[in-house]
């Protein structure tokens, strides 16, 4: 069975979908990406070594910021009182790769997983923008949401995570 595209009206026109009647439920989100760099660039990271300062600090304000501002960027995203966002960062055992989390929460009438995956985004290019001067081969990939609960269609798990 062929799900509806909820953000396409009768016409095939581009609209926000109205959500003033659904009730307030629990909400969270969980998004992951990977940035993929030489392995000397995660060690200048995780030791602090590199001149614009701290990597992961300002990554993580970043993802922050990526979650609160989604509706301005996104333009069918509706506008959502987030109840927290949390960034997460976990290096690979080997070589140079740096898994970047996201988890948003809210008590809202729609998900947050928009606001999930702009926050990886968001974090991740950031990390790239601080990494740069010494790094210019690294690779934002793998950006997913691997997990959603609340709401009418309940819980999502990816497979694999």
């Amino acid at each position: 069975m062929a799900q509806e595209l909820t953000h396409l009206d009768e016409k095939g026109r581009a609209r926000m979908v109205e959500v003033g009647e659904k009730p307030e439920t629990a909400r969270e989100a969980v998004a992951r990406g990977s940035v993929e760099m030489k392995s000397e660039t995660l060690r200048l990271i995780l030791d602090g070594g590199l001149p614009k300062g701290d990597v992961l600090g300002t990554a993580r304000i970043a993802g922050v910021m990526g979650a609160k501002n989604c509706s301005d960027l996104i333009p069918m995203c509706h506008p959502l009182r987030l109840t927290s966002v949390e960034i997460n960062f976990e290096p690979a055992q080997e070589g140079g790769c740096l898994e970047v989390e996201a988890i948003v929460r809210a008590r809202d009438r729609t998900g947050v997983e928009m606001e999930a995956l702009m926050a990886v985004s968001v974090a991740s290019l950031t990390i790239y923008d601080m990494c740069k001067a010494v790094d210019k081969e690294m690779t934002i990939t793998a950006v997913r949401l691997v997990k959603k609960t609340g709401g009418k269609s309940g819980t999502f798990i990816r497979a694999g995570e």
